[in-house]
């Protein structure tokens, strides 16, 4: 009987987890210190990130404020079918994954490019001077940036509109032509945006060996050829991350801008799914159906990070996990 019971207790499938879960909380107690300073970000994460997901469930019923969550009617798929059946569905997808995708081809190789060259200054001033320049963009505000564009692109006293004309060009609508609101946007974000983006490839950059530049130059190397064999391949892990994090998010173009420049004339290109989203959840009061659309939305970036993530995990040595 006594030997029954010490196996019982012996047992190689629970004395293990005892010893983990004794080993985790002796791990925790001899750091406390870390866990309390921890405990914020974390508390924030659950807090604002994981509490707010009860809400999905607004997506699947028919919600009214007056009676709640748990009272309004469950109607399922019902809000997403009305989605993907209406006629704007198709626009919205293209107008959003045009701007994103051109945002990508433009914005995503600037920084590096950019952050290349500022590593290869070697005056302490000028690097600072010019890494100024291009950060100050980024402490814009989006309506004082959206209030710049509009100052600068209006047909009769805009600035850029003046400067093309002056040398003999006739210029574009920029405000009011659909085909050209894609390009105003994308750029603007670009020059707000990439030298902001230099200083985490600019801190990667950091961790090059300079025993190898004084080796290849040794034996003759150019700048470029150690730009391109040095520089570039310690990089690369952080552009590999940055881009599986950018492709996750190919569907999450933000409204605020938009809705700045955005005008009856230029809806046709400028209407995506988040303005769809603010629109009739907002304004329009259907929250449901505004629920369904940004949940739709967050699925199909989910989706990209992971298919991205897979396809990189299985070519490269680089990935998110």
């Amino acid at each position: 009987m006594m030997h029954e019971g010490a196996k019982a207790v012996l047992d190689p499938q629970d004395v293990p987890a005892k010893r983990k879960s004794k080993k985790l909380f002796k791990k925790i107690v001899r750091n406390w210190q870390l866990y309390i300073f921890m405990a914020p970000a974390l508390l924030t994460v659950i807090i604002f990130n994981y509490v707010p997901m009860y809400g999905i469930q607004i997506a699947f019923k028919n919600y009214i404020p007056a009676l709640g969550m748990a009272e309004s009617k469950w109607v399922g798929f019902d809000h997403f079918t009305r989605f993907f059946e209406s006629y704007y569905f198709w626009d919205l997808m293209w107008n959003t994954l045009s701007i994103s995708l051109y945002g990508l081809l433009v914005g995503f190789p600037l920084p590096i490019l950019l952050a290349l060259a500022f590593n290869e200054i070697r005056t302490g001033p000028f690097k600072k001077t010019v890494q100024t320049v291009t950060y100050a963009p980024h402490f814009i505000s989006m309506v004082v940036m959206a209030g710049m564009i509009i100052t600068f692109l209006t047909p009769s006293t805009g600035m850029i509109v003046n400067l093309l004309e002056a040398i003999g060009v006739t210029p574009p609508s920029f405000l009011t032509d659909p085909r050209w609101f894609k390009t105003v946007y994308v750029l603007s974000d670009v020059w707000q945006a990439t030298g902001w983006g230099t200083i985490i490839y600019l801190a990667a950059l950091t961790a090059v060996d300079p025993g190898l530049h004084e080796a290849a130059i040794l034996d003759g190397a150019s700048r470029l050829q150690r730009i391109r064999h040095i520089n570039f391949p310690v990089i690369i892990p952080t552009i590999t991350i940055l881009l599986i994090l950018n492709m996750g998010g190919l569907l999450g173009v933000g409204y605020e801008k938009i809705l700045l420049l955005q005008n009856p004339l230029n809806m046709e290109a400028s209407d995506v799914i988040a303005t769809s989203v603010y629109r009739t959840g907002l304004l329009e009061a259907q929250y449901s159906y505004s629920t369904a659309v940004g949940l739709f939305n967050s699925i199909v970036n989910a989706i990209l990070l992971i298919v991205v993530n897979q396809v990189v995990r299985r070519t490269s040595e680089n990935s998110l996990w």
